[in-house]
């Protein structure tokens, strides 16, 4: 009995031996003919193999990041790839570089940059906010008039713009200030409507305004009030007596003079029946038959007329009928 069991014993061990020496044979000869590696796809499509999926996934993550080339803020990548472990012969190389390549060439580049805007209207590009700073403090330094309506926007955009120079951007942007008219010595030609009898809804008026000024507005639109004997024409806009007050819209001066309770006032006909008022102004620096862009300074804030404190009354009228400024412009 005893016989038969150390037989037994010595067969399987013989067996567990060979089996070793098998697997360490099969073991020896893939590791010998093969190596372990990375299947790559993109969007279920092989695009090759890698041996070091992290530091492949590294350099495709700062890519994604950082971009490559001047003002590049990141990329968009719709598929990142997918790694599957597998065995390679030992002669495939391995393309980490192509696999790369694939998701550059698929890849969406953002630019970076910074819009200086005046009154909303984009006018110049730079690539740094600190080349963006030192346009607007020059500008600052020159007393240009629009220097409360300059804003700086970051921007993030898939095409590039073309950057102006501090210089190139300074000489765009300044408006010198204007110098003013006497209102006394202004040529009144022409007529203005000063109808009470305003219109509700909104009209195709077939431009766009930008804000005159910037402020808080103290009386809107239709409302009624101890001061006036009608429905209120216009937009109250409150401001500092001298702030300049732009053209919301290009067009030719129809009236500028003295007018009632309107105080100083100025009347710009933009086409079609549009016509802008700007009243109670301190200051106007235009006259009658003058044609004028969309944002020039055309006049100052001020109290003349039936005002109890320095704003800009402005009105929107469509052939002679007073709209909402609200439906068009703050």
């Amino acid at each position: 009995m005893l016989k038969k069991i150390t037989v037994h014993v010595k067969n399987t061990m013989k067996f567990i031996i060979l089996t070793a020496i098998s697997i360490l044979l099969i073991v020896g000869a893939v590791i010998f003919f093969y190596k372990p590696t990375y299947s790559v796809t993109i969007n279920g499509q092989h695009v090759g193999y890698t041996e070091n999926k992290s530091k492949l996934q590294q350099k495709i993550n700062d890519y994604i990041e950082k971009g490559e080339g001047e003002n590049v803020a990141f990329v968009q990548v719709e598929n990142l790839p997918e790694y599957k472990l597998c065995l390679l012969k030992k002669n495939i190389v391995t393309n980490d570089d192509d696999i790369f390549e694939n998701i550059k060439n698929n890849g969406v580049s953002y630019y970076r940059y910074y819009a200086i805007a005046d009154n909303s209207e984009e006018k110049a590009y730079v690539s740094t906010f600190e080349e963006a700073e030192a346009v607007v403090n020059q500008l600052k330094e020159k007393e240009s008039t629009n220097i409360n309506n300059l804003t700086i926007v970051e921007k993030y955009e898939t095409e590039k713009k073309d950057f102006s120079n501090t210089e190139t951007a300074v000489a765009g942007l300044y408006v010198e200030k204007p110098k003013a008219v006497e209102v006394a010595s202004i040529k009144t030609g022409g007529t203005v409507n000063t109808s009470t009898k305003i219109a509700g809804g909104k009209v195709d008026i077939g431009i766009s305004l930008i804000r005159p000024i910037s402020g808080t507005i103290t009386s809107r639109f239709g409302v009624s009030s101890r001061i006036r004997s009608s429905s209120h024409t216009g937009l109250d806009i409150s401001a500092p007596t001298g702030t300049p007050i732009a053209a919301a819209a290009s067009g030719t001066v129809s009236f500028a003079g003295r007018k009632g309770s309107f105080g100083n006032m100025l009347a710009i006909n933009h086409g079609n029946g549009v016509q802008t008022y700007y009243c109670h102004c301190s200051k106007l620096y235009v006259s009658v038959g003058q044609s004028i862009t969309q944002g020039q300074t055309v006049a100052a804030v001020g109290s003349t007329g039936n005002s109890t404190g320095p704003h800009l009354h402005l009105e929107v009228r469509v052939n002679g009928v007073p709209y909402n400024p609200q439906n068009y412009v703050y």
